[in-house]
């Protein structure tokens, strides 16, 4: 990387930036700051805690949840919770131990975005549902926003992968 900064006498002096110093300087904060550290994997449990979940009810109410996305137009339901699920599962894993998070959250961000257009289209439904579907909406959205923080920053220190 490269700057250029004008100082007072209008003078061009140029300054480089290695990946290295950026990287040395990054991890030099996030040592200093072991709050980071919990908070990070606060997120991830509590993201991995709503991934496992969703999972999990799909194998317990397994017809119920195939009726669900039936009644949203969902074609090949039968078929399609398996990835849905499996989705989720190992994501949740993923996130819980924090070993390929990045690549996890990845995945997660791309079943939720469409999950939520599909499912909770507030716009769509009757005036009684707007509320509910478009706080629904809203959730994932946020869910979408911490899962771009662990692409982002990864795992963390209390995670298996540094």
């Amino acid at each position: 990387m490269e700057a250029t900064l004008k100082g007072a006498s209008q003078e061009r002096t140029t300054h480089r930036y290695s990946k290295e110093s950026i990287m040395q300087a990054n991890a030099q904060y996030a040592a200093a700051n072991p709050l980071s550290d919990w908070a990070s994997l606060a997120g991830r449990i509590a993201l991995a805690a709503l991934f496992l979940w969703s999972g999990y009810s799909k194998i317990a109410y397994m017809d119920g949840n195939i009726g669900y996305m039936k009644a949203y137009g969902m074609p090949l339901a039968d078929l399609l919770i398996w990835p849905a699920l499996l989705v989720e599962l190992a994501g949740g894993v993923l996130l819980l131990v924090g070993w390929k998070a990045r690549w996890a959250a990845l995945a997660l961000v791309v079943f939720t975005i469409p999950a939520t257009f599909v499912f909770h289209a507030y716009w769509g439904v009757p005036a009684d549902q707007v509320l509910n579907q478009q706080i629904h909406f809203m959730k994932n959205l946020a869910i979408v926003g911490g899962l771009l923080g662990v692409i982002a920053h990864g795992s963390g220190r209390l995670g298996l992968e540094r």
